[in-house]
């Protein structure tokens, strides 16, 4: 089969289309003829080299249909979503024609999406749903912020949590989105700073602003002062790593953290990801990827994704 291979560290050059042994399932997974696969940062930091571990066939994420599963569990041709576990660092991933996957990492769906925009969906809306509602258990009424919520996984957070009826305050180092944001029912948007704490307590000094619930998706530069804006016995998550991988002091959690999305204790199977994509398609939340390219400009598609000026999901289609 052909598959996008990192072939050295370095910039979107290194991405090289090369021939390769088609994979063969496990009894426990399933064989997928991939579609489409949305790009991720992850990848990214995968192909500068600046992760411990990565695998030569990058992609976190896919959109196709069953080719071949040994236990029968899902039928050939079945329309499928996955997203490889581990983050992508131990397995090959969407970037080849074919994927094998573990079934608790899949998800059959039914829907009238393009390749495109249904290849949008898997790893951001699977992400942004575990951190809410798995790990920050957040309920009808909290005050939430997420921090970067342009990103597609701020994006798909503001919609699951203002659709659970969370208070969410949302923030972005680009003013010329705040109405943007707004638009999407963010209560409040604020420009995204070190030291955000601080802002606050510039504002109102009188009456510490704290949040039952934090996102975090700036990562460890910000990790200090979003503990800080999270109220006594309320929630804070790190789930992203916008503004770089360089650790707090010696420790970067990116490198220790251990995988949990789609392994045997956080099965996919938990997330309503059809639910979400009728809610897609009756035009209740816009998430249509910003940019789509062909398989064959996977460099391209690099470049567009280190320009961190996409406003949205990319997209490769086969």
């Amino acid at each position: 089969m052909n598959a996008i291979i990192i072939s050295s560290f370095g910039g979107p050059e290194v991405l090289q289309h090369q021939t390769v042994s088609k994979p063969f399932p496990a009894r426990d997974e399933v064989l997928i003829r991939v579609h489409a696969f949305g790009v991720n940062h992850a990848e990214m930091h995968m192909r500068k080299g600046e992760w411990d571990e990565y695998h030569p066939i990058s992609g976190l994420e896919c959109a196709g249909i069953v080719e071949f599963c040994p236990s029968g569990d899902l039928a050939i041709g079945t329309k499928i979503v996955a997203v490889m576990g581990g983050i992508g660092r131990t397995r090959p991933g969407g970037y080849g024609e074919f994927v094998s996957v573990p079934l608790t990492n899949d998800l059959p769906v039914e829907t009238k999406l393009s390749w495109a925009e249904l290849a949008a969906l898997p790893e951001v809306y699977c992400t942004a749903w575990t951190c809410l509602f798995t790990v920050l258990d957040l309920k009808r009424g909290e005050r939430l912020l997420i921090r970067g919520a342009t990103s597609t996984v701020g994006q798909a957070a503001l919609n699951l949590a203002v659709d659970a009826g969370a208070i969410v305050t949302a923030t972005t180092r680009r003013e010329e989105r705040f109405e943007w944001l707004k638009s999407m029912d963010a209560v409040d948007v604020v420009r995204e700073q070190d030291g955000l704490d601080e802002y606050y307590d510039s504002i109102t000094p009188a009456l510490p602003q704290e949040f039952d619930k934090v996102l975090n998706l700036i990562g460890n530069r910000v990790l200090l002062d979003s503990l800080n804006l999270t109220r006594p016995g309320g929630r804070m998550l790190q789930a992203g790593w916008l503004g770089g991988l360089a650790p707090v002091e010696l420790f970067n959690p990116m490198v220790e953290m251990k995988p949990g999305q789609g392994s045997k204790d956080f099965p996919l199977s938990g997330i309503p990801m059809q639910e979400i994509i009728q809610k897609i398609e009756a035009g209740k939340w816009d998430a249509k990827p910003a940019r789509v390219f062909e398989y064959s400009d996977i460099q391209n598609a690099h470049r567009a994704l280190d320009s961190h000026n996409t406003k949205g999901k990319i997209v490769v289609i086969h």
